[in-house]
């Protein structure tokens, strides 16, 4: 398998883009070439470090340990099957530049074990441990599977959610989202409990 081990910098297709990868298209001739099959072997990198623009403006930045990219005409997608996280910069504070790292407010963060880009859908899907937290609100989901809507910029799921707030924590199934959290509507609120105190995850 080819491998990529470098620093993965500018323009995440994840988020819609063109991942920049040192490598070479990794379409290998498989030992039964004879019966004119073809195995796609992925492209590997480690240590990703992307992100997220619009215009000028770079609006989010994506960390992972492990990245695979599977270059198949009808179907390519991108697996971080090693998790993944995204900081998520408040609009008014966008950086324009990657290199200044302290210009730009993080505004909401998100985690999962696992992630996968869909690049002809232009979703992401996301699963296992699923949270996004609202730094500045402090509101939490946490979930067991997410998706995210590049061309509307929103989070749903079909699935059960939790969302966790100062005083209370609500239980639903099915909901949509802003990817920055700002706003949430749980489409079928199971229940809520009423909690003291600091209630947020830290």
């Amino acid at each position: 398998m080819p491998s990529v081990s470098a620093m993965i910098k500018k323009n995440f297709f994840w988020l819609g883009l063109v991942l920049a990868i040192a490598g070479c298209n990794t379409n290998i001739i498989d030992p039964s070439a004879k019966l004119g099959r073809k195995e796609i072997v992925p492209e590997e990198a480690t240590r990703v470090e992307s992100y997220l623009s619009e215009g000028a403006k770079i609006k989010g930045k994506l960390t992972a340990p492990y990245m695979l990219r599977y270059q198949r005409t009808d179907s390519p997608y991108t697996e971080f099957p090693r998790s993944l996280h995204v900081d998520f910069y408040q609009d008014s504070a966008a950086k324009t530049d990657p290199r200044l790292k302290d210009s730009a407010i993080i505004e909401s963060i998100l985690d999962a074990r696992y992630g996968k880009y869909l690049q002809l859908q232009d979703k992401v899907y996301l699963r296992d441990s699923v949270v996004v937290k609202n730094i500045l609100k402090g509101d939490t989901l946490k979930c067991k599977e997410l998706w995210w809507d590049k061309q509307t910029e929103k989070f749903y799921t079909a699935d059960s959610v939790r969302i966790y707030q100062k005083d209370k924590i609500m239980f639903g199934t099915g909901m949509e989202a802003d990817q920055n959290f700002r706003w949430y509507t749980i489409k079928h609120l199971t229940g809520t409990m009423l909690t003291s105190g600091n209630n947020i995850p830290k």
